[in-house]
């Protein structure tokens, strides 16, 4: 039920108005002044103001003003028995939805009301879902606290405000995707279209036609004009993943629309401009294609204006636990089992800690998923974890494999070395670290480097 508040230094006026918009379903608050409807408003859920102009104190047009300060979007309408031209434009310019003399109709005050509510609800739909959008794809809320996604975060945060060209690399799984509409979204254009665009998921014919659009009659099939993705993201962000895919033939086309901001559908002559940003993500390293004679050069320093890596899981290790947090309270409130799973008990947590995460977050992000679905008490346990998670886990050691005849001491040796490569490989080599997640000191772990001539084999950083 909409609220309005009806705001006149006249008791029966009030009385009278409050009586009308009742019996149309509407609730209404009263005030007797400006200064009586400023408090309103502050305790108050109102959908409209409809308010006097001549009163004592304070008039219809100074809260008019004091209610736009405060809440803009908030529907005015004014009313006053002392109407003219200057009053109505004076209004309308600070922002009144509309001006109604008095004596009116009450059929005529009721459908001023619903078209200013209906036009309220709008507003609000809208930016209710742009806070949503930017809500979800701010930056800040890309998971991670290791130094590469610190990294990563400037980067974003440097590049979003302005019109560079951005090529995101990192394997996939890494959320080069969600780092492009991060950028989107924190910048001028975030109120216009990302168009994204999978190179690898059409066949070149396909993929021109998507890319440039094409006329009608263009080619078989071609029973009207289309547009393609390029005039779709005018004025926003075009996001180009597997940019690496792209043939040599539309690498040669694309290269020309970075130049000279036109487009020509298939089957046109026409040259149509576009204003947009590309954002462009590989797997690969272009540098690597570049050499290999896959990609080409000249599109390629079109491409790197600004180039991020998306760091690999593996690499950022300490990131785990943020992120399994994270999706479990995700999954749970998605699945309707917030408040049953609420964490992750300690063994588990330890298994994904030592997962080596090919997949990288989106494999993490699917276990978290089905572990939600299948948990039976609250917190997330081994049992939960798919098998071959479990089995992975730091190369299990199997027992039964071991030929007879091998003794403890060697038994115990192979696998603590294999334990200290491990924790090598998972710190990049910094015995510090590698040293904290074996849960030994530096110096116990210089002896057993040079014990197993790890020293030589590995390149150690302090």
């Amino acid at each position: 039920m909409e609220t309005i508040l009806i705001v006149d230094d006249e008791k029966h006026y009030r009385l009278v108005l409050r009586e009308v918009l009742q019996e149309e379903g509407y609730a209404s608050f009263t005030a007797a002044s400006g200064m009586e409807a400023l408090d309103l408003l502050k305790s108050q859920v109102i959908d409209l103001v409809l308010t006097d102009v001549k009163m004592p104190g304070m008039t219809g047009i100074d809260l008019l003003e004091k209610i736009k300060e405060i809440t803009p979007d908030l529907p005015v309408i004014i009313m006053t028995a002392y109407g003219s031209v200057e009053k109505a434009v004076e209004a309308m310019h600070k922002g009144a939805y509309t001006f109604i003399l008095k004596p009116f109709e009450n059929e005529t005050l009721i459908a001023h009301i619903a078209k200013s509510i209906s036009m309220y609800r709008v507003v609000q739909e809208n930016a209710r879902l742009r806070d949503a959008i930017q809500t979800r794809y701010h930056f800040g809320n890309i998971i991670g606290k290791s130094k590469p996604m610190q990294k990563l975060y400037e980067i974003i945060q440097k590049v979003s405000p302005t019109n560079a060209s951005v090529l995101l690399e990192g394997e996939s799984g890494t959320g080069k995707e969600l780092v492009a509409k991060s950028i989107h979204y924190n910048s001028p254009r975030r109120d216009s279209s990302l168009v994204a665009v999978n190179c690898a998921a059409f066949a070149q014919s396909l993929l021109e036609s998507e890319l440039f659009g094409h006329e009608k009659g263009a080619f078989t099939g071609a029973a009207a004009m289309k547009k393609g993705r390029f005039e779709l993201a005018d004025k926003g962000t075009l996001f180009l993943d597997e940019i690496g895919e792209l043939p040599m033939p539309l690498q040669v086309k694309l290269l020309r629309v970075l130049q000279e901001k036109t487009i020509e559908r298939v089957g046109g002559t026409n040259p149509i401009p576009v204003d947009f940003r590309l954002i462009a993500a590989t797997n690969k390293t272009l540098e690597d294609e570049v050499a290999k004679k896959t990609f080409r050069e000249d599109l390629y320093y079109r491409l790197n204006v600004v180039k991020a890596v998306i760091p690999p899981l593996r690499e950022r290790q300490e990131d785990i636990p943020l992120l399994m947090h994270h999706f479990i309270k995700k999954f749970s409130q998605e699945s309707g089992s917030a408040g049953r799973v609420t964490g992750i008990r300690r063994d588990a947590a330890q298994i994904l800690c030592d997962h080596p995460w090919n997949g990288n977050v989106r494999e993490l992000e699917n276990v978290i998923e089905r572990a939600v679905i299948f948990a039976s008490n609250e917190c997330i346990t081994p049992a939960d974890l798919p098998s071959q998670i479990r089995q992975s886990r730091g190369g299990t050691l199997d027992l039964a494999g071991i030929p007879e005849g091998v003794g403890l001491a060697e038994t115990l040796a192979a696998v603590e070395k294999r334990m200290i490569q491990r924790a090598m490989h998972l710190s990049g080599n910094v015995q510090t670290k590698a040293a904290q997640i074996l849960g030994i000191g530096k110096s116990g772990l210089n002896q057993k480097l040079k014990k197993y001539n790890l020293d030589k084999a590995l390149s150690i950083r302090e």
